[in-house]
């Protein structure tokens, strides 16, 4: 194992890129344009705001229901007996993922940019760590990746690395392992990536015009819709799939419907985009194997169905007007 990541390493180093370009937007060069608040909360963001919560609200009433299903629960049982591979594909994922950046000359996201060959070393030393089938050198792993993210968050700001979010919680999974904070690292897993989902959906009603800028020049569907308002509609559903995670409601079937979508984007986008979102391919397929059984979500608070409609249906409202006008405050 350990001239496996000698190798590893070695060609490593020799394939990445020491020298790279200038900080780069993922996949436009439009620069950004603050939307004014009145223009963000149009008569459709309202009513879409509107629509989602009660959806979301009405999801509380019907997945209880559709997990008694005879094929729900066959689906349930054999992805349940793939959880004890959960925290390796997590291990090995990040150590993929990691790969593909750093031979890119990257980490992180496709902007940032490794320009040092300090980081370069240390990224690798990450990679080689986490290949090691033991869990001192995963902590140790999960600890040089930390202060990668310290770094770089310290060069592009805490605002910025905010869409970056899910890494951290990560890091805490990788960290807890094998200790008796174990339990609590997937459900971590949840809310960081969760509220890093909708952090980056807000971006889209904040700065419009960039968006508009990838439809046009990427050939996105917009599905008969005009392009603003496809991007409205998209933005909701980026920040329902976060929401979803973070009050525990995003069951198995949903999880395989959101991944399907995280994974045909990579058709639109290409190399870039798997560059961008690889981890958080991996991050939903451990949610798909996972389930939520582990996780005491806060809609569990409330007992009865229509608490729990209630309590869904208001939180959403709340949690998206906060992250609007945080996001558009500190723009």
């Amino acid at each position: 194992m350990k001239k496996i990541v000698q190798i590893i390493l070695g060609l490593g180093l020799i394939l990445t890129p020491f020298y790279t370009q200038a900080h780069v937007k993922w996949f436009t060069e439009v620069a950004p344009q603050k939307e004014t608040i009145e223009n963000i909360l149009s008569p459709l963001f309202m009513a879409l705001a509107l629509v989602a919560a009660i959806v979301l609200a009405t999801l509380t009433l019907i997945i209880p229901k559709t997990s008694e299903w005879p094929l729900i629960k066959k689906w349930d049982d054999f992805l349940s007996g793939f959880r004890k591979y959960s925290r390796y594909l997590l291990k090995y994922g990040t150590a993929a993922a990691l790969i593909i950046q750093i031979s890119n000359g990257t980490l992180f996201a496709p902007e940032f940019h490794v320009d040092t060959t300090l980081m370069t070393v240390l990224a690798w030393v990450t990679i080689g760590l986490l290949l090691v089938p033991h869990h001192i050198a995963t902590k140790l792993g999960a600890a040089i990746l930390f202060f990668l993210f310290i770094i770089v968050t310290v060069d592009q700001g805490i605002f910025y690395m905010l869409d970056y979010g899910f890494y951290v919680a990560i890091i805490g999974v990788l960290l807890v392992g094998n200790t008796k904070l174990e339990k609590v690292g997937f459900p971590f897993l949840y809310l960081g990536t969760g509220l890093s989902l909708c952090w980056v959906a807000v971006e889209k009603w904040v700065y419009p015009t960039m968006s508009l800028d990838i439809v046009a020049n990427h050939n996105v569907p917009t599905f008969g819709f005009e392009p603003a308002a496809f991007i409205v509609m998209a933005a909701f559903v980026e920040f329902v799939v976060g929401y979803l995670l973070v009050v525990g409601i995003l069951n198995r079937v949903l999880g395989f419907v959101v991944t399907t979508i995280f994974i045909l984007t990579t058709m639109l986008f290409g190399f870039t985009e798997v560059i961008g979102h690889f981890m958080i391919h991996v991050v939903l397929i451990i949610f798909i194997i996972e389930g939520v059984s582990f996780y005491n979500p806060p809609i569990k608070m409330h007992k009865t169905k229509t608490d729990q409609f209630i309590f869904v249906f208001l939180n959403f409202i709340f949690v998206l007007s906060t992250f609007v006008l945080i996001y558009y405050r500190f723009a």
